[in-house]
């Protein structure tokens, strides 16, 4: 089970009991902020793309969009997102709970974030789980995610 692997990551890292679980679902960034009880655009949304046969994961705010162009000038392709099973293969986690903690070793995942983060203090990604999330900074987010690099693939939120 997807959260019982970020459990176990965040526990290597001694924050498992950092992990918000909610008894109502967090599944998308307007159901997981009314969770947390903040605003939207600081729900760490992740998405999962397609590029030469491996998973690129995006963070981003929960109120930035892609923009196809800006991808398609970072990554060399046209921005083209996994299928739930696709999404579930790489990343070991379902929608709803897709988050870059805890994937599995080995797995052709590249995380990056992106600068629409930037502008928050904290951000709360899922964990795991289509009702939970954890509290990190944007350096702390960069860290556990084990980020290749900061990227500006987003539009809509500046």
């Amino acid at each position: 089970m997807s959260i019982e692997a970020c459990r176990a990551y965040f526990r290597a890292l001694g924050r498992e009991s950092d992990i918000l679980e909610f008894s109502v679902s967090s599944a998308t960034v307007e159901l997981a902020a009314q969770a947390v009880g903040v605003e939207p655009a600081r729900i760490a949304k992740t998405l999962s793309f397609l590029v030469e046969d491996a998973c690129v994961l995006i963070v981003a705010a929960g109120d930035a969009k892609i923009d196809n162009s800006k991808f398609k000038a970072q990554f060399h392709t046209k921005a083209k997102m996994l299928t739930p099973e696709q999404v579930e293969a790489f990343t070991g986690h379902a929608v709803g709970g897709v988050c870059p903690f805890g994937i599995p070793e080995g797995s052709a995942v590249t995380t990056y974030l992106d600068v629409s983060l930037r502008r928050f203090e904290t951000v709360y990604p899922a964990a795991g789980s289509s009702n939970s999330a954890i509290q990190l900074t944007c350096d702390e987010l960069d860290a556990y995610a084990h980020s290749a690099g900061w990227v500006d693939v987003c539009k809509n939120w500046a």
